[in-house]
């Protein structure tokens, strides 16, 4: 039969591209950045891109084949959720991870509620979400020229410098897709050539800015305002997420109403969240508001005349502002006074909160080293911990970070000992902070934990005495793990059944400490 007579249901839209041109014209769009995610992360960049790919692809094609439908894969639009899913990925996580995603994007997302044009997310979203939550700790190890370290949002929420030009070119902890300009040249492409909508993408980056710059602190100070737009996937977000066709509203109005509120949600998100990386969360949030949108936001219909209209009712057209829908208004509002409301319990408890971590990690340090009545922080000290930049600390450790390092001194003015407060990414669900105290002499007194938030019954186990006392007044320099149990030198630490990941997080922080105190605190 001739297509051209093929009967369906209205409203029917022609245009000259092709989803097949379309899918294309994106992807030639996100070349800039995988080409710089590639080249300045390696390889390993490029087998998770071909991984998540060829997983999309082959995930389409099969379940085509199984659901016997027409197979879609030439459309272009799995490979374009491979590539955007792989670009938000970091080039350090293992294969499966984007295999997982892969699947769940294509099959769960996108296939199992119609195909291309019927899924209700973003699907390259989706995944990584369900990734994020699903194998959170392997997704957030973030590193470049096989280095670990904090990403440039997590940097710049900590009140330290971030560097722009790095961030410009990609060059920086971070997602393969960090390039802002790869991905900044890709977007303005697609807007240019009318493949997005500049209401959705230019919305989004206006709201986020005017936000952080309202409740940031710090104004609206350029190098600030940059440093945010430019990292936390902001712009991937603005420019390729949030203007999928499907899962974005139809009128120009509903568009821009849907990019403030994903722009205002990446702020909350961003400034008031425990997370760094959460500008996902907010394109995903305001996909399940698209249908609202588009209810209340009705598009002009075709041949629409403003006399016409005014013709038949009678009455001149209402202004902009009482035409637009009650629900939508109240929406705004709603979004606003919680924006408001957030800065304003911020503002006031910041001090408070500050004041009372400071008490609890001083009570933390007073219990590693009791004998201590003041504890100071010398200048080569806390040089060399700003030398590290807020980088993971050696290689034999995993990913442990030395917070603060204090000498400790007694009533007279002697030094009782020292105090390091370290903090390791390797715990089995979250963070683990804890403070390492050792004697003039060299020997570890004891731990304690300012921050331990693992399972129950088995990681907080670590947090027990019966576990803790084996760190107690032992003259080493370093403790081993043994996971088989056993242990009678003092050296040797028994790993907690159950809890082996939580048992070695613990065991390198210890030793990430006591390698600081002895070589740069003691013989530094």
């Amino acid at each position: 039969m001739n297509p051209a007579l093929n009967i369906s249901a209205g409203p029917h839209v022609r245009d000259r591209r092709s989803t097949a041109s379309v899918m294309l014209c994106v992807i030639l769009a996100l070349m800039p950045a995988t080409i710089a995610g590639v080249w300045f992360h390696g390889l390993k960049a490029l087998y998770v891109v071909l991984a998540s790919v060829i997983t999309c692809v082959l995930s389409e094609f099969v379940f085509d084949v199984i659901v016997k439908k027409p197979n879609t894969i030439l459309d272009g639009s799995a490979v374009v959720t491979g590539l955007l899913l792989a670009l938000s990925l970091s080039a350090s996580v293992p294969l499966y991870i984007p295999i997982i995603g892969g699947i769940f994007a294509i099959v769960v997302v996108k296939c199992c509620f119609g195909g291309l044009g019927k899924n209700f997310v973003n699907p390259a979203l989706a995944a990584r979400c369900f990734l994020l939550i699903s194998f959170g700790r392997v997704m957030t190890v973030y590193e470049v020229d096989g280095v670990s370290a904090a990403t440039p949002v997590a940097d710049l929420l900590a009140g330290k410098s971030v560097d722009i030009i790095k961030l410009l070119i990609g060059n920086n902890c971070g997602v393969i897709g960090s390039s802002i300009l790869g991905l900044a040249l890709g977007g303005l492409f697609l807007w240019i050539f009318d493949i997005i909508h500049g209401q959705i993408c230019f919305s989004v980056i206006i709201a986020f800015l005017l936000f952080v710059g309202l409740f940031g602190g710090q104004g609206f100070d350029p190098g600030f305002l940059a440093a945010n737009l430019f990292g936390g996937g902001v712009i991937m977000g603005a420019f390729f997420m949030a203007t999928d066709y499907t899962t974005s509203p139809v009128s120009r109005l509903g568009q821009t109403i849907y990019g403030v509120l994903i722009g205002v949600l990446g702020g909350v998100f961003r400034l008031f969240g425990t997370s760094a990386d959460s500008f996902s969360y907010s394109v995903i949030i305001a996909n399940l508001f698209t249908p609202l949108i588009d209810m209340y936001i009705l598009p002009k219909p075709f041949a629409y005349r403003k006399s016409a209209i005014a013709a038949m009712n009678g009455v001149e057209k209402k202004p902009l502002l009482k035409r637009i829908p009650k629900p939508v208004v109240v929406l705004t509002v709603i979004t606003l006074l919680a924006g408001l409301a957030l800065s304003g319990v911020y503002s006031m408890t910041k001090d408070s909160i500050e004041a009372q971590e400071k008490a609890a990690a001083t009570a933390a340090y007073k219990a590693v080293c009791p004998d201590a009545e003041t504890f100071e922080e010398t200048e080569d000290v806390k040089a060399a911990i700003e030398a590290l930049a807020g980088g993971v600390y050696g290689s034999s450790f995993g990913r442990c970070y030395i917070n603060e390092a204090y000498e400790a001194k007694d009533a007279s003015g002697n030094t009782a000992g020292y105090v390091v407060n370290v903090t390791t990414a390797d715990g089995n669900d979250e963070n683990i902070s804890l403070a390492v105290g050792v004697k003039a002499d060299g020997t570890v007194n004891c731990i304690s934990f300012t921050e331990l938030n693992e399972t129950p019954g088995m990681g907080m186990r670590c947090g027990e005495p019966e576990f803790m006392s084996h760190f107690e007044n032992k003259a080493v320099k370093e403790f081993k793990l043994l996971k088989g149990g056993g242990a009678s030198a003092d050296d040797e630490i028994d790993a907690i059944s159950g809890a082996t990941v939580t048992s070695s997080a613990v065991v390198n922080a210890v030793n990430a400490g006591l390698d600081f105190i002895h070589s740069v605190m003691m013989e530094g």
